[in-house]
């Protein structure tokens, strides 16, 4: 592991143009809790599954019920950014990192000091009515009992992406700009198992692919450098 993490050290040194790709590990370790572990959100007893609640229909269908889910399940403003995100917003204040790209919808990565991120499923902190699309900070929808609704009667709408709904096209290909001319590539806390994010990872042609990862992921073969420990402890590392 000490030879890997110092492998990890030495690209990082050498690199220029860093894009850091983090998912739902990142958060983890600021104790957000993740969708698809024992103790994460899908595990939550509900009527129905978060799958189904963190959809398009679901909300359209059953908007009491996914805002309940939402402020419940969703909102982890007391969180703080940690060895990951201040890292990284150092990395790039030193001009190494040109850019990260989340699938985190917290905030932390801007809360630590990161100016260029690429939110691919959105953000908590942004919130618009769905009829005249003014806008509202997150600290007025949350003092809503219920449905939270707009001056002019329309329902407002958290700026996260949905199942069933695309990726914002201005930044997925914003990040797929800045993948593709990455010196290296670091992907961490993510499965790579939800496009399309995971393909993100397919515009990297170089050699300094690092993959940091708990658990295997279906990318491991693609990667140069593949790295099965605690993201929090890798980075502590460096």
């Amino acid at each position: 592991m000490e030879e890997k993490i110092g492998k990890l050290k030495k690209w990082i040194d050498e690199s220029e143009n860093i894009v850091f790709f983090g998912g739902a590990g990142v958060s983890t370790l600021s104790n957000i809790p993740d969708f698809r572990s024992v103790n994460g959100l899908y595990s939550s007893n509900y009527a129905y599954p978060p799958e189904t609640i963190l959809s398009h229909t679901f909300f359209e269908n059953h908007t009491k019920e996914f805002f309940r889910f939402y402020f419940n399940k969703m909102l982890y403003l007391d969180a703080e950014p940690n060895i990951v995100h201040k890292k990284l917003a150092e990395w790039e204040k030193q001009g190494k990192v040109s850019a990260v790209i989340t699938q985190n919808i917290d905030g932390l990565h801007q809360a630590a000091g990161s100016e260029k991120v690429f939110e691919l499923h959105g953000s908590v902190y942004r919130n618009h009515c769905v009829k005249c699309g003014k806008f509202y900070c997150v600290d007025y929808i949350r003092n809503f009992e219920s449905v939270p609704k707009c001056a002019c009667g329309g329902v407002i709408k958290p700026d996260v992406v949905l199942y069933e709904e695309p990726l914002d096209d201005k930044i997925l290909q914003g990040a797929i700009k800045a993948i593709s001319k990455a010196d290296m590539l670091i992907v961490a806390g993510t499965s790579l198992a939800v496009y399309p994010a995971a393909g993100l990872v397919n515009f990297y042609t170089l050699d300094k692919f690092a993959l940091i990862n708990r658990d295997k992921t279906p990318f491991d073969s693609k990667a140069n450098l593949v790295i099965n420990a605690d993201l929090g402890d890798v980075f502590n590392a460096l």
